[in-house]
């Protein structure tokens, strides 16, 4: 395959202006502001006409609860009656399925036994505590995420091009819904950012190390894992410090994991199957766009497409353009496939939008199809920002009720999102890429 080509536009001084960092700060106060007084407002209000139960709320808890019993009493984390006082904290009691509206989802420990080596500093802390440290944490990882990514993709820009980026990465609401629910996939997102921009700067033995750290959410890592592992045959001699790092660090998990738990894979399983079932069935958002006969099918072609660029983009180094655009398909494929489709997700976009905004001239001057598919994109991109500023404004004017029954407005361009920019990340490779000579 030929290279793709980074064209660094205007868009990057752009970005640098005061006021584009302004502007960015405003976007995010309205986002905030939004998430805070009108949509949590009203899953309070909702919560409190229809009985449905409220605690601490925080996906970190079961996590959190299961490595504490498995670390400090040995229990099963995995267990019924681990799940029970896992509810008891997570939404106030224990959960009844006999109650309509009472939650689905029970909560359980739904992630490999070795989450708990991550957790184990925290586990004889009060959980109040743990959630402020997490809070800030993922705020700092997030924000630091940003210059990581564009490590990894090879785009230096400025400094105050960072700030920007950063500022509005904090305001967007896959973010702040993340901080909000202490949710380990902004953990595992800055775990992502800092293995390829490990790999870009040639620390191939870390890069496979913080790789194998992120595969605590393993549904989020198994397209990078791929397409990680047929890159480094592209040049194995010195590619396979990578590998075996990585490999390494995950036999001392797993080995560890056995030795706590005897058995947890099994468990894993299980209780991922049941995850599965009772949270509806782990749709992906191309399921729900085009049911889940199509969804499924579409999601192995665009799988397939991905294995396909990297065998093809194997040889290419780990600063070239090239590598910058396959981490872009690879983490937009993923965000389109995984069986889910919760917003948080979508932090793991940025090295994908980071590659279309550096190549944003050549896409524009593409045709007219090009050009409205970019601007559908940025479209989808900024409606959430464009409706958040509406209610803000209308929220100085109407009653609290009225503002809030339009709660959703923001997220209408949810599912749209992932499978746009996957689309035009597609589009972007096409339109750069050179013939061999």
């Amino acid at each position: 395959m030929s290279t793709v080509v980074g064209v660094t536009c205007d868009a990057n001084r752009m970005l640098a202006k005061p006021y584009a960092i302004f502007g960015a700060a405003v976007l995010a106060a309205t986002m905030w502001f939004w998430v805070q007084d009108i949509a949590i407002a009203h899953q309070q209000a909702e919560s409190q006409a229809k009985g449905i139960p409220r605690g601490n709320l925080s996906d970190l808890y079961p996590r959190w609860l299961g490595a504490r019993e498995l670390l400090l009493r040995g229990r099963d984390p995995y267990g019924a009656d681990i799940t029970r006082e896992i509810q008891t904290g997570y939404y106030g009691r224990p959960i009844d399925p006999s109650l309509p509206n009472d939650p689905k989802d029970q909560q359980g420990f739904a992630y490999p036994v070795y989450v708990a080596f991550l957790l184990a500093p925290t586990v004889r802390l009060p959980f109040p505590m743990v959630q402020r440290g997490l809070f800030f944490l993922l705020v700092a990882l997030t924000a630091y995420s940003v210059l990581m990514w564009f490590q990894a993709v090879g785009w230096r820009v400025s400094k105050s091009t960072i700030l920007f980026w950063m500022v509005l990465t904090l305001g967007c609401f896959p973010a702040i819904q993340g901080v909000k629910l202490q949710q380990l996939t902004l953990l595992v997102a800055g775990l992502l950012a800092a293995a390829f921009s490990a790999l870009a700067a040639g620390h191939l033995l870390a890069a496979g190390i913080l790789l194998a750290l992120a595969s605590i959410k393993p549904q989020l890592v198994a397209l990078p894992i791929a397409g990680l592992g047929i890159w480094s045959l592209g040049a194995w001699r010195e590619r396979q410090k990578f590998v075996w790092s990585f490999a390494g660090t995950m036999l001392l998990m797993i080995g560890g994991g056995e030795i706590l738990l005897p058995g947890w894979i099994g468990k894993f399983r299980t209780a991922s199957a049941e995850y599965l079932r009772y949270t509806g069935g782990g749709r992906s958002v191309l399921d729900v766009e085009l049911t889940s006969m199509w969804g499924r099918l579409v999601s192995a072609a665009l799988v397939c497409v991905l294995l396909y660029f990297a065998w093809k983009l194997r040889h290419a180094p780990a600063r070239s353009a090239d590598f910058a655009w396959q981490v872009a398909l690879i983490m937009a494929t993923t965000l389109a496939v995984i069986p889910m489709f919760a917003p948080y997700n979508q932090v793991l976009l940025l090295p994908a939008l980071m590659v279309l905004v550096r190549n944003i001239r050549p896409l524009w001057e593409a045709g007219r199809l090009c050009r409205f598919f970019v601007i559908f994109t940025a479209l989808s991109i900024f409606w959430p920002w464009i409706a958040t500023v509406g209610l803000a404004c209308a929220s100085l004017f109407l009653p609290k009720q009225v503002v809030q029954s339009a709660w959703a407005l923001p997220i209408y361009t949810n599912f749209a999102i992932p499978t746009l920019t996957l689309g035009l990340v597609l589009i972007t490779g096409r339109i750069l890429r050179r013939e061999p000579s």
